[in-house]
This record gives structure tokens, C-alpha cells and sequence, in this order.
């Protein structure tokens, strides 16, 4: 079972990504699972979505605590939270940054970091504002191509 926890804050799609993720995962034949855990807070709190994937039916119902891999939409919470907890040894973290991976080294040693400018993407194809882009489909791409848990033709 490969288990990826995503981080980012409200109003950026990190539910909604990994909704479609858990679609195009289970249009490629397998189990899915995406659920988010947030309480009442409003746009741009910070927000947990969890996304199981395994070849066999998805039984357990908890929390992610020790994540594959994981996906960060605002990379402001970098600094703001302990995002590599649990993060299992060999784990991949997908960032939505402009800058090199090799800059959030501190922060995740002994880990692969891939960084993809979603937020340029989003608002060059114009999804959401240059103030409040939506990044979620934009950082979709590049889970698809460093993690492999997904085609790009269901993704698409």
C-alpha cells in the first residue's frame, strides 16, 4: 500500500486533489482512498488530505501518521510545521515552490525533494487569481511523473 499525505491551506485544492488523484488511480485499475481532516477553519488554514493506493481492497479508516510521500501546495507551511513527521525513510516530498529542491534540504534530509512551480502554472493557464491561484491541478502533473502512481491518461 503506498500512503501520501497532502499539506496545504484552504481554498488551494489539496481535497480536491487528492479526490483526483484517488479517481484517476482507480481508473487505472486499482484501490483508492482520499479523505481530508480539517475543522472549522476558514480559507487559508491549513488542511490534511490523506490518499491510499494498493492493488487490494483499501480496510483501514485512520489517519495518515507515516506517509509514502507527500505533497506540499503552500510551501510557506514548510517553516510553519513539522511536514516530514513520520515521513517513512525512503519517502518522496513534492513541493509547490519555484525554487531548487536543494533549498529545502534542512528540511527534509535524507529525502528526495521535487519541486514544481504550480502557482506560475496555475496562473498562466489561468486557474484561480495571481493573488489565490489553484495549484492543486497543476502539482497533479508532477506527482503523476515522480511518483508513478498514476497514467497521465487517466489523470487527463
Amino acid at each position: 500500500m503506498i500512503e501520501i499525505r497532502f499539506h496545504g491551506r484552504g481554498g488551494q485544492g489539496s481535497v480536491v486533489a487528492s479526490k483526483i488523484l484517488a479517481t484517476s488511480i482507480f481508473l487505472d485499475g486499482k484501490y483508492s482512498q482520499s479523505f481530508p481532516a480539517f475543522g472549522v477553519e476558514r480559507r487559508g488554514a491549513p488542511v490534511t488530505a490523506f490518499l491510499r493506493v494498493d492493488d487490494k481492497p483499501i480496510r483501514i479508516r485512520t489517519e495518515i501518521y507515516e506517509p509514502d510521500h507527500i505533497i506540499i501546495l503552500d510551501p510557506l507551511l514548510v517553516d510553519q510545521v513539522p511536514l516530514a513527521e513520520g515521513l517513512k525513510k525512503e519517502g518522496i516530498v513534492i513541493i509547490n515552490s519555484s525554487k531548487k529542491p536543494d533549498e529545502f534540504s534542512d528540511k527534509f534530509k535524507g529525502f528526495y525533494v521535487a519541486t514544481v512551480p504550480a502557482g506560475k502554472i496555475a496562473v498562466k493557464y489561468h486557474l484561480g487569481s495571481p493573488q489565490s491561484p489553484i495549484v492543486n491541478t497543476a502539482i497533479l502533473g508532477a506527482v503523476a511523473k515522480v511518483l508513478g502512481v498514476v497514467s497521465m491518461e487517466s489523470l487527463i
